[in-house]
């Protein structure tokens, strides 16, 4: 890993509340302890993004979320301001712009994108699960902005 990439998950870990209150009270070695094991698991966040075949991240106005099959990591803040979430997509993770979406409905009624990257092959409605690439397809037909796309690296 990067020595950037755990300079950040440092700093953001140490800036948490939790573990700035701890240091205050001279709980220094349990804000290290606390620190160490958010950027362990923030890595495994990363590497699990950059090896699921339908992670993405995808930031709304309801925040910033990492999709990582069975499990989604989320912050209320928009991307720019979601460190990890950055970090993902800075280093090739799929990334939805669903902010200039102005039909919210019809993206509410989008079916989920299948968590381990299989597709159940008779489709039945609006919860049953879709490709990746189907789902961009049918978010950019909404106005959304894809980046990082793989149908572009697939097409070639």
């Amino acid at each position: 890993m990067q020595t950037g990439i755990l300079r950040v998950l440092r700093a953001t870990a140490a800036s948490w509340w939790r573990h700035r209150e701890l240091r205050r009270t001279g709980q220094t070695g349990q804000a290290q302890r606390l620190e160490r094991e958010t950027v362990l698991r923030d890595l495994g966040y990363l590497r699990q993004a950059a090896t699921l075949p339908n992670a993405y991240v995808i930031c709304g106005e309801g925040g910033t979320f990492i999709h990582l099959g069975w499990t989604t990591v989320s912050s209320f803040a928009p991307i720019e301001r979601f460190p990890l979430a950055t970090l993902a997509v800075a280093r090739g993770t799929p990334f939805i712009d669903i902010r200039p979406v102005t039909d919210a409905i019809a993206f509410a009624n989008l079916p989920r994108v299948a968590r381990d990257g299989s597709v159940d092959p008779d489709p039945f409605g609006p919860g049953s699960p879709v490709s990746l690439t189907a789902y961009f397809d049918m978010v950019e037909a909404l106005g959304a902005r894809i980046t990082n796309d793989p149908r572009t690296r697939w097409s070639t």
